[in-house]
């Protein structure tokens, strides 16, 4: 048997679209985000992480 490492997952929120890299992830609560914004819970209403081609919205 194989195991695998992982070394990219989608950012932990919810209606973010960006795969981040765990190794240079912003990391919160166990938790791995692409941006501050999105680590934050988008608080202020801060909308859209800044990167191209994804809009989420928190």
């Amino acid at each position: 048997m194989t195991t695998a490492t992982i070394t990219q997952m989608k950012c932990a929120c919810p209606s973010c679209l960006c795969i981040v890299d765990i190794g240079t992830a912003l990391q919160k609560e166990g938790k791995y985000f692409c941006s501050t914004a999105c680590a934050e819970g988008h608080k202020e209403g801060t909308t859209g992480c800044s990167h191209t081609g994804c809009g989420c919205n928190g």
